[in-house]
C-alpha cells in the first residue's frame, strides 16, 4: 500500500478489495469466507474498519472473525486481513 492510504478505513477498502481479487483468481468470492482473522495496530481503529468491514461481507455470509490488536510489520500499516475461503 501506498503512502495515500492513511486512514485505517482507506486500507481496509484496498485490502478487501485485493481479497476480492485473490478470491476470483481461485474461483471463490467473499460468500465462501470460512474464516476471518484482522489484525488493527490499534483497537481505536476498530469502528472504523468494522463500518468498511460491514459494507464488504455479503449479508448472510459472515465467517466466523477475529479481531486483536497486533504490532505490524510494516508502520505505515494500520490493518491486515488474514482470509480463509472455500472454492465456488
Amino acid at each position: 500500500m501506498g503512502d495515500e492510504h492513511t486512514s485505517v478505513a482507506d486500507q481496509a477498502h484496498t485490502a478487501l478489495s485485493r481479497v476480492d481479487s485473490l478470491l476470483k483468481e481461485v474461483e471463490s468470492s467473499s460468500e465462501h469466507l470460512l474464516q476471518v482473522t484482522i489484525l488493527l495496530a490499534d483497537m481505536a481503529d476498530f469502528e472504523a474498519m468494522n463500518e468498511v468491514w460491514d459494507a464488504w461481507v455479503p449479508e448472510g455470509h459472515s465467517p466466523a472473525r477475529a479481531c486483536s490488536e497486533e504490532k505490524l510489520a510494516v508502520s505505515r500499516l494500520l490493518v491486515e486481513f488474514l482470509v480463509s475461503a472455500a472454492k465456488a
